[in-house]
């Protein structure tokens, strides 16, 4: 049962780090289209709501989809007041029970309550109300629930880690 758990977290992480290395390039994508929108604005005087639009997409998409990244890289905001001065011990004990209590049922919850919202919004195929827009709010809408799973399964993955280590 061990080797299929650490088998299982290491698929789980190397997943997360194979995403990570294509998400990556969002940011880069977001001050490209930043240019471009404002080169086009400023120099040419020409609107593009579309572009505009597309800034955005690439923002939440960087940033739903790199949390679980995040959490893998123990890069995650906290409040460490007493956290650095504990042993390693204690630290898993406090990680272990963070990602029972809070990590894991966030995931969960953020899955469960966007699924509906994400459901209607494909089922109309829901697109920008700008003139000029992109016609796929839908498929950035579905970053929602994929990023509850993915958030979720590294919160089991670093779960796993932390356990084992026991």
């Amino acid at each position: 049962m061990k080797r299929i758990l650490q088998k299982a977290s290491t698929f789980i992480d190397s997943a997360h780090t194979r995403l990570a290395s294509i998400i990556k390039w969002a940011s880069l994508l977001m001050v490209a289209t930043t240019l471009i929108v404002v080169i086009l604005r400023y120099v040419f005087s020409v609107g593009a709501i579309a572009i505009q639009e597309l800034t955005m997409y690439f923002h939440g998409i960087l940033f739903l989809l790199a949390i679980p990244h995040g959490i893998l890289k123990d890069t995650h905001v906290r409040v460490d007041l007493v956290y650095s001065r504990l042993s390693m011990e204690r630290r898993n004990l406090i990680n272990s029970i963070g990602h029972c209590l809070f990590l894991i049922p966030v995931g969960i919850f953020m899955v469960l309550t966007s699924l509906p919202y994400v459901e209607t919004s494909w089922a109309i195929r829901e697109r920008s109300s700008e003139v000029g827009g992109l016609p796929a709010i839908f498929a950035l809408k579905a970053c929602v629930p994929i990023a509850g799973a993915l958030l979720t399964l590294q919160g089991f993955s670093e779960l796993i880690k932390k356990l084992l280590k026991e």
